[in-house]
């Protein structure tokens, strides 16, 4: 969950610091206070797109940060912390956000710079808004089965991963077949280009490392003189009248005589002794080297000529040598293909018949599981709408006659939220019928389906309940109420009743000087929540009459709040 956001210099705001509870936080204000200016900020922690525009005039960045809880998503996020390299401690993630006066976006998550498309997983997977806005997304049909499919997810996802595995496979055949049976006069210049090439590479006969070998032997013969010049100076350094071999023997010949009459020099004669033979060794082995050493011109002309070829071949084919040889084999599998394609497209032809009909098979089971979830969805859903007082409404989950059974990624499921909102009208696409106030009760009562099955800890909604009023209102009060006794919901409202629900209630208000405007956040107390309902309820002017009915108000609620919690 949300546990403290901070804000500074972000459009008239200019350092927010606040911090939020379990349970339902109602954000109220007078139009223009910067309410949502506040779900700006918490969008660019999600990753939502920056502008300059956010930055407060005449200063040179905006800051916002997000500190959040995740012991219900301690695993999740540790694993994504993981992949990501981010260290995590007690079960809290920092998200922040900065945009500079020039443009500049960065981004960080526990202090580690990150780029935006990281910071919008992690964000998106912490909190999700929803606006007015988020309707046209609940009227376009595309989005639909992806919301049917959401809701029990647990049932359906390990059928549409059967699915989708054995619809990739079917994929992966299919364009075999068609690449095959593309226009003839094209596969015939295909195998004329690969036929060349792999008559070049089986001439070349490259070997496995060649190069590298090639390069080694090549640096040998080019650093001969070197090379000899080391092993003759050392060998003569040591062995010869006079050289450093003759003295260490000289050395241990001398302690030897006096080991006899003085024990205590015995340890150093022996290793003195040991020390002669292990550098007459080296010495004998200098030698044999020195000896061995030939300079070979011819063979470096022979290497050059060869390295050059290879790096011919290298522009073509591939970096390396290994490179090159596994290329050469797969045009070699193509060719053998394309030259025997008819053999080929009749093994294919029987391939996809067997695994098309096997797709079909998860398919129809995917399908059955969808139609199952729907009629839940039908009955909640139903149920749902009958609490926001769209008791004559029906809701239909529509799927499409399926008339060619041709898979897709998705399965082989068209679907449509369809409603009528009137006893006796026809049920139609939500596009067409629903108002703006219905559909926010549509979406709040979905929202409140899904919120038993996502994971995402935090939900925001930014006024979906505009438009309403009366009973209605108190219904949409108590539906976000229940949403927040499992998930932790912020929302932004003009209604007093869903104010009157809230845990906490936060005042946005603006403050102005002469030269200067700033949006500051007021957490009420009790008294102050009455007086703020007060003025929800009958304007800016605070009565005795509404006062009394804010504290009728919060009454009710207090009773739902005990009576839904037992």
């Amino acid at each position: 969950m949300l546990k403290e956001l901070s804000i500074r210099n972000f459009a008239i705001i200019d350092d927010i610091s606040v911090s939020f509870q379990e349970g339902l936080t109602v954000l109220t204000g007078e139009t223009g206070a910067g309410k949502s200016i506040i779900i700006d900020a918490v969008q660019l922690l999600t990753g939502g797109r920056g502008s300059v525009d956010f930055v407060r005039h005449g200063k040179k960045q905006a800051e916002i940060t997000g500190i959040y809880f995740i012991d219900e998503q301690a695993e999740e996020m540790n694993q994504k912390c993981q992949h990501y390299d981010i260290d995590i401690e007690e079960e809290t993630v920092v998200l922040e956000r900065m945009i500079t006066n020039k443009g500049k976006s960065i981004c960080r998550i526990n202090g580690k710079i990150v780029t935006l498309a990281v910071l919008r997983e992690f964000g998106q997977a912490l909190i999700n808004i929803h606006s007015q806005h988020d309707t046209t997304q609940l009227m376009d049909k595309k989005n639909h089965l992806s919301l049917l499919d959401a809701y029990q997810h647990e049932k359906i996802s390990p059928l549409k991963l059967e699915y989708e595995t054995a619809y990739n496979t079917y994929q992966d055949i299919l364009r075999q077949y068609k690449r095959l049976s593309e226009n003839d006069q094209e596969i015939r210049q295909r195998i004329d280009l690969l036929t060349f090439q792999l008559s070049e590479l089986e001439e070349a006969e490259l070997t496995e490392n060649e190069d590298r070998q090639l390069e080694e032997e090549r640096s040998q013969l080019q650093n001969f003189e070197k090379v000899h010049r080391a092993l003759n100076g050392s060998y003569y350094a040591l062995y010869g009248e006079a050289k450093g071999l003759e003295w260490v023997d000289v050395a241990q010949q001398e302690l030897q005589e006096a080991v006899d009459v003085n024990d205590s020099i015995k340890s150093a004669a022996e290793e003195l002794t040991n020390i002669y033979y292990q550098l007459e060794e080296v010495s004998f082995h200098l030698r044999d080297q020195k000896d061995s050493l030939y300079f070979d011109e011819s063979r470096l002309n022979e290497i050059e000529a060869r390295m050059s070829e290879i790096q011919r071949l290298q522009k073509k084919y591939g970096p390396t040598v290994d490179e090159i040889l596994k290329y050469q084999e797969n045009i070699g599998e193509e060719l053998h293909t394309l030259q025997h394609k008819d053999t080929h497209i009749e093994e294919l032809e029987e391939e996809l018949a067997e695994h098309k009909k096997n797709v079909l098979e998860k398919a129809k089971k995917l399908h059955e599981q969808r139609v199952s979830i729907a009629h839940d969805l039908e009955t909640a859903i139903q149920a749902e709408l009958k609490d926001l007082y769209l008791e004559n409404a029906s809701f239909s989950v529509h799927f499409e006659p399926i008339e060619q059974l041709e898979p897709t990624v998705n399965g082989t499921d068209v679907i449509t939220f369809l409603l009528s909102t009137n006893t006796g009208e026809p049920l139609k696409e939500l596009s067409k019928i629903a108002s703006g106030g219905e559909l926010s009760r549509i979406m709040l009562a979905l929202k409140k389906m899904f919120a038993k099955h996502d994971r995402i800890p935090t939900v925001v909604f930014d006024e979906i309940d505009t438009g309403v009023s009366g009973r209605v209102a108190q219904a949409i009060a108590e539906k976000m109420y229940q949403i927040s006794t499992t998930t932790q919901v912020l929302c932004i409202t003009h209604l007093p009743q869903v104010a009157a629900m809230a845990d906490d209630h936060m005042l946005i208000r603006k403050e102005e000087t002469a030269s200067h405007t700033s949006t500051k956040i007021d957490v009420l107390n009790k008294s102050r929540k009455v007086e703020e309902l007060g003025k929800m309820l009958t304007g800016t002017t605070l009565t005795k009459t509404a006062v009394e009915h804010s504290e009728q108000l919060l009454a009710l609620t207090d009773a739902f709040k005990t009576t839904h919690n037992k």
